[in-house]
C-alpha cells in the first residue's frame, strides 16, 4: 500500500482526510491499488473518529422523540401505541419507564430498533 500511515495525531488525520478528498473526487475501480488505498484510508479516518470523538447513543426517550420528528408521528399517535394520553405523556416527560411490552411495540410499529430502547436512563422525580 502506498503512502498510508498510522493516524495517530490531528496532523495525521488532516492529512488522511486531504489524502481520501481526491477518490470522492475521482472514484477509483473496484479492485485497483487506488480503490483498495481509499479503503484502508476510510477505516483509518473511521477509527480515529470512532476513538476521539465518539458520539454516545440517545437514550431511549430522546430516541423516540427523534423518531417523532423525522416521521411526523405527534403524541396522540405515541398514545395509541403505549395505550393512552397520559402514559404517553409520562414517558416523554420521563415520568414512566418504558416497559417490554411497550419497547416492543415502538420495535414492532415504528421500526426502532430495541437495542436504543433497552438502555437505562433517569427518570424525572
Amino acid at each position: 500500500m502506498m503512502n498510508v500511515r498510522p493516524i495517530l495525531t490531528e496532523q495525521d488525520y488532516d492529512w488522511a482526510l486531504k489524502e481520501i478528498e481526491s477518490y470522492f473526487e475521482h472514484e477509483p475501480e473496484p479492485g485497483t491499488p487506488d480503490a483498495d488505498r481509499f479503503l484502508v484510508l476510510a477505516d483509518l479516518i473511521g477509527a480515529y473518529e470512532a476513538k476521539h470523538w465518539a458520539v454516545e447513543a440517545p437514550d431511549p426517550i430522546d430516541t423516540v422523540v427523534a423518531v417523532m420528528e423525522t416521521a411526523g408521528y405527534k403524541q396522540t399517535d405515541l398514545a395509541k401505541l403505549l395505550g393512552s394520553r397520559s402514559r404517553a405523556s409520562e414517558v416523554l416527560n420521563r415520568k414512566r419507564a418504558l416497559t417490554t411490552d411497550m419497547i416492543w411495540r415502538l420495535h414492532q410499529e415504528w421500526k426502532i430498533p430495541a437495542d436504543m430502547l433497552v438502555r437505562p436512563y433517569h427518570l424525572v422525580g
